[in-house]
């Protein structure tokens, strides 16, 4: 059975303080397997995406431990967090964003430049990535000439760059039309399944979860239910 990649244990996040105090998470726990697609599903204000940003460590939480392959979160600071944030997780958001103004491949090796990859090697991964996405004749366009399915392989190719071990997905069809969308989701599960690499969808849609190996449904800042949904 693969190694957990992740692990949360009794994960609470609040904001505010007193009376405004807002808790978002109230004690979640549960294991992230390495090369598994895992589906956490939930309405808008369920706490989805805050567990989203706990699990790739763009924040921290209140209380409760996150671990990333064994390693405790809470003992990664400063660059050391950067660096391991960068190399281990990619990022499909709904929105994109993209910087409109640049070419796709600056887009694309963003992630390589803030790793401190030197110039030409930069360049010739973000080729080869946007290749493997078939978007490499597209390098020199600027990222607002592209079409919305376009756009999304672009930001794909932006998370696979540097060769990470997780990709968080956050509702990344939820921009596309039915056919692009469907598009965008076999290359999601064709990096997971051929490639091995970890892919957590952040979704309402019940229908990508069924896809998933597995699906963590929450509301209201709690686990009401996690199921095998895939044989």
């Amino acid at each position: 059975m693969p190694a957990p990649i992740l692990s949360l244990h009794d994960v609470h996040k609040s904001y505010g303080r007193g009376a405004t105090r807002f808790d978002a998470l109230k004690g979640v726990s549960f294991d992230v397997l390495e090369g598994e697609s895992l589906a956490i599903v939930g309405k808008s204000g369920s706490g989805k995406s805050t567990l989203m940003h706990l699990m790739a460590l763009l924040d921290q939480p209140t209380s409760g431990t996150i671990a990333l392959s064994g390693t405790d979160a809470a003992s990664l600071h400063g660059r050391t967090l950067n660096t391991t944030r960068n190399k281990t997780f990619g990022f499909v958001f709904q929105q994109f964003f993209l910087t409109s103004g640049a070419s796709v491949l600056e887009n694309v090796i963003l992630p390589l430049k803030i790793a401190g990859v030197g110039r030409s090697e930069r360049r010739r991964r973000g080729l080869e990535v946007l290749a493997r996405l078939e978007l490499d004749d597209k390098a020199r366009n600027r990222a607002s000439d592209l079409s919305g399915g376009q756009k999304q392989r672009a930001v794909i190719a932006r998370a696979l760059v540097n060769d990470p071990r997780v990709i968080f997905a956050d509702e990344p069809t939820g921009n596309l039309d039915t056919a692009t969308g469907a598009v965008v989701e076999d290359i999601l599960f064709t990096l997971n399944r051929e490639q091995g690499i970890t892919l957590i969808i952040v979704t309402h849609d019940e229908e990508l979860a069924a896809r998933c190996d597995r699906a963590i449904h929450v509301r209201d800042g709690l686990i009401i239910d996690a199921e095998a949904v895939a044989a």
